[in-house]
């Protein structure tokens, strides 16, 4: 017996540190947005790069470029965390590079993006200069009118909650009119109970899904205030829409266990499967 369980937890082991978080895999999702969009817009969202941790290379970045130009979405999101600040078994990767391979990301209407506390912590000016000479376009505490196929969408981005003086009122003020569709991004969902009724969907990243994820107890760390409530997924709350997607990289310990490595392409529609 004690051999089977010696076993068992190689080859937990093996796979929590090695097979899961080599790996990457396309997550598929679907939300209605009760809204003007007369027809559906796909979001590619890539989050927790932390390019430099383990399995987190420039080759793999490069993968993942692909995978999105090829998933031919309309506009995508950039939801911070792109460095690594710290991360057994790392390597740092400036930021210069990582933000070269950014730069061949294709979307219809632009690659829009925000900075994650890992960024700010390393160095906010300079992770903001790479990734703006690269053509990607920051919104911190910003918003961007888009004119659609699907109608006009307004992006909101949210400066990050832990380490940013975020604003989530100085971002609405370019909010000019009432009926267009709003879809908030920044790194963390705790911001999210600021946001206001008129934002139909937020979209966030920062927590990994909580990086281990325990059959009936979920995941037993979560970095964030409200503790599993904004670790992965899809929520409602109040009939407010949050997204959290749960990302690529690792930081402190590199490992995933029943959370793998994912980018996303979000659907947003009035109505999912029509």
């Amino acid at each position: 017996m004690s051999g089977g369980l010696l076993c068992s937890g190689l080859v937990l082991t093996a796979w929590s540190f090695w097979w899961e978080p080599a790996g990457l895999r396309l997550e598929k999702e679907c939300i209605e947005l009760d809204s003007r969009l007369a027809g559906a817009l796909r979001l590619g969202i890539l989050t927790d790069l932390h390019i430099g941790s383990p399995f987190n290379g420039l080759d793999k970045l490069e993968k993942i470029v692909i995978e999105m130009n090829a998933s031919e979405s309309d506009v995508v999101l950039l939801l911070g965390d792109f460095v690594i600040h710290g991360v057994t078994g790392g390597s740092f990767v400036p930021p210069e590079q990582i933000a070269a391979q950014l730069g061949r990301l294709r979307a219809r209407y632009g690659v829009f993006g925000v900075l994650g506390n890992h960024d700010v912590w390393f160095d906010a000016a300079r992770v903001r200069r790479a990734l703006e000479s690269a053509g990607v376009r920051l919104l911190e505490d910003r918003a961007a009118r888009l004119e659609t196929d699907a109608g006009p969408l307004w992006l909101v981005g949210v400066s990050d909650y832990w380490t940013q003086p975020h604003n989530v009122k100085a971002a609405m003020s370019d909010v000019t009119d009432r009926e267009s569709p709003v879809i908030a991004f920044t790194h963390n969902p705790d911001v999210f109970p600021e946001m206001p009724d008129r934002v139909n969907l937020t979209v966030a990243g920062h927590t990994h899904g909580g990086q281990v994820r325990l059959p009936l107890i979920g995941a037993p760390i979560v970095p964030s205030e409200f503790g599993q409530r904004f670790a992965a997924g899809h929520i409602v709350e109040q009939g407010r829409r949050l997204y959290v997607a749960t990302g690529v990289g690792t930081s402190i310990l590199p490992i995933r266990f029943r959370v793998p490595p994912a980018i996303t392409v979000l659907t947003v529609s009035r109505r999912c499967g029509a």
